[in-house]
C-alpha cells in the first residue's frame, strides 16, 4: 500500500498501531493535535493537525489510500467540548477522504454506541444504536456518516466498536470486554487488508470466554482474536464484591458510562490499569 494516514497517533491505541501500520505501507503519515510523537519509523512522518479544522487535516489525506481514524476525545465531556473533535472531526475526515479519493476509512468506534443495552441482551452488529453518553452519540453519528458515504459516495469503511482496550483486564466487566494489544493490531490489519468491506461494523473484543457480543456478520474480515481474558478471572473475581443491580453501570453494556451523568466523565470508575 502506498500511503496510510493515522489520526490520534499520540493516543494510547495510536502508539500501539504506528509500528504495524508503517510495516503495511510505503508511507505512514501520523497526525495528532499534540505537537509530536516519538520514535518515528523510517517511512513515517508526523503532521500536527486539528481534526476540527478542515484547512489543517484536509491536506494530510492527499494521496492516501486509507485512513485509520482514531483521533477523538476519549471521554465523556459536555457536548460543546465534544462537538469539534468527535463530530466535526469525523465529518472532516470523510469529506476530505472524498475530495482526495481515499478508498477506505477504518474508524475507532466504541461499545458506547450500544451502551444502554442490558447485559442480558447479547448484542450483534445489526441492532439499532443505544448510546449511553454524548461520547457514544458521536460514535453513532460517525457510523451513520460512514454508511452514508459508502452508499452515496462509494467510500468503504470499517467501524471498530472497541470495548476495553487495555494492557490487561481491570475488573469483572473486562473479563468479557477486554481487547488485547495483539488482537487490536490484528483487527485493524484485517480491516485494512480485506479486499472488499463495503460498510462493516465489528466489535473490538478478544477471544474471551465471557464475550457479550456477536461478530458473525463481520466474519468476512477474517478477524480471529487469540487472547482470552479468562486467564485473569481467578484474580479479578477474588477481588470483586457484591454489585448493585439497580445501577445501569453494572447491568448495561456501557459500564460506568451507562450510569454517568451526561457531560460528566466516568473514567475514574472504569478500572483501567495504571500503566495504560
Amino acid at each position: 500500500m502506498k500511503k496510510i494516514v493515522l489520526t490520534g497517533a499520540a493516543g494510547n491505541l495510536g502508539k500501539i498501531l504506528r509500528g504495524p501500520l508503517a510495516a503495511m505501507c510505503d508511507e505512514l503519515v501520523s497526525t495528532d493535535i499534540e505537537d509530536n510523537v516519538p520514535d518515528l519509523a523510517e517511512n513515517e512522518r508526523f503532521v500536527q493537525a486539528d481534526l476540527a479544522d478542515m484547512t489543517q487535516i484536509g491536506p494530510v489525506l492527499e494521496d492516501a489510500e486509507m485512513v485509520v481514524h482514531f483521533g477523538a476525545i476519549v471521554d465523556e465531556l459536555p457536548f460543546e467540548q465534544m462537538w469539534g473533535p468527535n463530530f466535526v472531526g469525523s465529518y472532516n475526515i470523510w469529506q476530505a477522504g472524498k475530495e482526495h479519493g481515499v478508498r477506505r476509512i477504518v474508524y475507532a468506534s466504541s461499545i458506547h454506541a450500544m451502551g444502554m443495552y442490558p447485559k442480558t441482551v447479547a448484542i450483534d452488529t445489526e441492532m439499532p444504536h443505544r448510546p449511553d453518553t454524548y461520547y457514544g452519540l458521536a460514535k453513532c453519528f460517525t457510523e451513520d456518516l460512514g454508511r452514508m458515504f459508502w452508499e452515496k459516495e462509494g467510500i468503504e469503511s470499517v467501524h471498530l466498536r472497541i470495548y476495553s482496550a487495555t494492557s490487561r483486564p481491570g475488573n469483572a466487566r473486562a473479563l468479557g470486554s477486554w481487547l488485547s494489544a495483539d488482537d487490536l493490531v490484528q483487527l485493524v490489519s484485517r480491516a485494512i487488508d480485506t479486499p472488499v468491506v463495503g460498510f462493516t461494523v465489528v466489535y473490538g473484543v478478544s477471544n474471551n470466554d465471557r464475550s457479550p457480543v456477536d461478530n458473525s456478520a463481520a466474519a468476512h474480515l477474517g478477524y480471529r482474536p487469540k487472547d482470552n481474558a479468562e486467564v485473569y478471572a481467578p484474580e479479578i473475581l477474588a477481588e470483586t464484591g457484591p454489585v448493585d443491580l439497580s445501577d445501569p453501570g453494572v447491568t448495561c453494556h456501557g459500564g460506568p458510562f451507562a450510569s454517568a451523568t451526561l457531560g460528566v466523565s466516568p473514567m475514574a470508575l472504569m478500572g483501567i490499569p495504571e500503566d495504560d
